[in-house]
This record gives C-alpha cells, structure tokens and sequence, in this order.
C-alpha cells in the first residue's frame, strides 16, 4: 500500500514537471521498486534561418554603378558652342586605330560619312534589323554616334552618366544637350590618350550603343 501511495505521489509530481518542461523531449523509465525515473533530453539548438542579401549583384544594366575614375591631367578644353571641338588636342595614331576598330566591332554597327558632322568624321550607323528603343536620343536617322578625326567623339548617354562623365573629366555635355526632348544625355568623348583610356571611353561607347538599342553588351567581351 505504501508504495502504491508513493507511486502516485510521484505521478503527480511527474505531471508538473513535465508541464513545465513540455517544450523538452523526455524518456520515462519504470524500476523494479516501481519509481518512475525521468530523463530530460534537452532539444538540439535550432540554427538561425539564413537571409538573403538585398544587394544584387551589378548587371549589364546597371553599368552606372560603376563609378569612373578622375581623368588625370588638365581639364580638355572644347569651342563650347557648336561645331562642337576639342582645342589643341593631338591624338596618338595607334591609340585612335584601336578605338575605330573596336567602336565598329559592335554588332550591326556600320562605318558611314556622318550626316550631321564634320566632313572626315566617321558615323556609327544601326543598320535596320538593330533595335532602336531611344530613337530620340539618336541626332539624325540610325547614326547613334560618331568619331571624329582628333578621336573625339560625340555620342548618347542615359542623363545621369552623362553628367558623371562630365564631372570626373571624360567628357561634357553637347551645347545643345538641353535644347530637344532626348538629347540630355548627349556628350562629346574626349580623345583617349592611353590604352587604358581607351578602355574607359569604349566602356562609355558600350554603354551608349545598350542605351540606344535595348541591348546588354558588355565591353570586356568585345575585341
């Protein structure tokens, strides 16, 4: 009888216990006296869900992002009206070869006498099967761009690029950027003097052939 009693007494207390520690795993174990051991098995701890970044990473899209560097040396000097010129600028022969060869690299670019330039300077024409989804960015018919002799070269920019060209010293706005719907972002290119700002301004042609067709080149993959 006593131990009967006693059996109660600790089933009793067994169900408290386990009330508070209901978020334990447990084993109960009956002895041979009839007492009821417990053994509380403590829950493995549960690692912490893993969140996503909310940072992209960089798209052909978001070339913007990539911050220019500052041209070194003095500030290009331009007429600042138009004919839109750079003065007293000599371009280095092999340096502006190697920007006519991989400005007309760029897929259903054609090599044609500008319409709207200088004589000598080289128009950068769409052909017909290019998309054109800015035709208001473009001066005249499907010429995007152009190069001229000095290696300058005037062409479209989304309007926020445009004006970091200007400002970190690759390039300025065309006179005539404010005075039509679309032409905001238009810039002359300085002329490269080195390989590696050759590098730079056919990023910026790059960019400016996406801006003008839709399309995702990326520059590194152009050679």
């Amino acid at each position: 009888m006593f131990k009967q009693m006693k059996a109660v007494i600790i089933l009793l207390s067994l169900s408290t216990f386990l009330a508070a520690c209901s978020s334990a795993a447990e084993s109960i174990d009956v002895t041979e006296e009839g007492e009821v051991e417990v053994t509380v098995i403590e829950d493995e701890p549960t690692a912490a869900p893993i969140e996503e970044s909310s940072e992209n990473a960089l798209t052909v899209e978001d070339n913007t992002a990539v911050s220019l560097p500052e041209r070194e040396g003095p500030r290009t000097r331009t007429s600042g009206t138009v004919p839109h010129v750079q003065i007293g600028v000599t371009p280095i022969n092999a340096i502006n070869e190697e920007l006519v060869r991989r400005a007309f690299l760029l897929p259903g670019v054609e090599n044609r006498p500008t319409i709207v330039s200088l004589p000598g300077t080289l128009g950068m024409w769409l052909t017909d099967d290019v998309p054109v989804v800015h035709p208001e960015a473009i001066v005249a018919g499907r010429e995007f761009a152009h190069i001229h002799t000095d290696g300058s070269l005037h062409a479209p920019l989304p309007f926020e690029r445009a004006l970091e060209v200007a400002e970190k010293g690759w390039g300025e706005r065309h006179p005539w950027a404010d005075e039509r719907d679309g032409w905001d972002g238009f810039v002359m290119l300085f002329t490269p003097q080195s390989m590696e700002e050759l590098n730079i301004i056919f990023q910026l042609i790059v960019e400016s052939y996406n801006h003008v067709t839709g399309e995702s080149l990326i520059a590194s993959d152009i050679n």
